[in-house]
């Protein structure tokens, strides 16, 4: 039979031997309990986290690239559209400069130090109409016909009342509304004349070379050729209502 070692028993020896743990050494400790030094890490609230100087460098830039991102949002459209053309670009800078008074005088009065170069647009300009009717004449070679069949008669006849019947009336209210406005000369009948006439006018040649550039030549001298031949009926009649109007 197995006998204890000397001078041990089996009651309570196994249990003498193993350590036990208090209860509270295995629990986590409580954060409240133990203080943290939280100098190096949070930083004082009456101290701001940029200047003011820096922070009025950063609003103008968000402003600026915002201004940026608008402008290169319409100029993007505009060339989607189609609308960035030559003329367009032209008429939009001589409408510049004849508004501003101080480029006006820089560039196109006789005395102008730029006038030079307003004089070589001038010569340029009266030479390009005798250029644009040859390109004219030459989408209309061979007659109005092909021109004609890609538009279609209602389509054709729609343009063609539409710019002489149509705009002719809207000119006519235009300028009436703007007499009783005060904006027109008082008892200045030929400013009015002239305002009116206008309106009743075919459409421009130059329309026809814009359209040139977007590949629609052939029918915008279709519409040139069939506007300037029904033009002639329809001024006489307009010249008519406005001498009977203004005089």
């Amino acid at each position: 039979m197995l006998a204890p070692p000397p001078g041990q028993t089996f009651d309570g020896s196994e249990e003498d031997g193993i350590p036990i743990k208090a209860s509270g050494e295995n629990t986590v400790p409580q954060v409240g309990k133990y203080p943290m030094n939280t100098n190096s890490s949070t930083v004082p609230e009456n101290e701001p986290l940029l200047s003011a100087g820096e922070v009025q460098k950063e609003r103008a830039t968000s402003v600026g690239t915002k201004i940026m991102g608008y402008v290169k949002c319409v100029v993007k459209f505009l060339k989607d559209k189609q609308l960035l053309q030559p003329p367009i670009i032209a008429s939009a800078f001589a409408i510049a400069i004849g508004v501003i008074p101080f480029l006006k005088n820089f560039v196109l009065t006789d005395d102008a130090p730029l006038f030079f170069f307003t004089d070589s647009c001038l010569i340029l300009g009266e030479a390009m109409i005798p250029c644009i009717l040859l390109a004219v004449g030459g989408n209309l070679v061979d007659g109005p016909g092909e021109g004609s069949k890609r538009l279609g008669v209602r389509t054709t006849v729609a343009i063609i009342f539409a710019r002489l019947v149509l705009v002719p009336l809207a000119g006519v209210g235009i300028t009436m509304l703007v007499d009783k406005l005060g904006f027109i000369p008082e008892g200045d009948r030929m400013f009015k004349f002239v305002l009116l006439l206008q309106h009743s006018m075919p459409t421009s040649v130059l329309s026809g070379a814009v359209a040139n550039l977007r590949g629609c030549g052939k029918e915008s001298a279709a519409i040139l050729f069939w506007v300037h031949i029904f033009a002639v009926f329809s001024m006489a009649g307009w010249i008519i209502f406005y001498l009977s109007l203004l005089f």
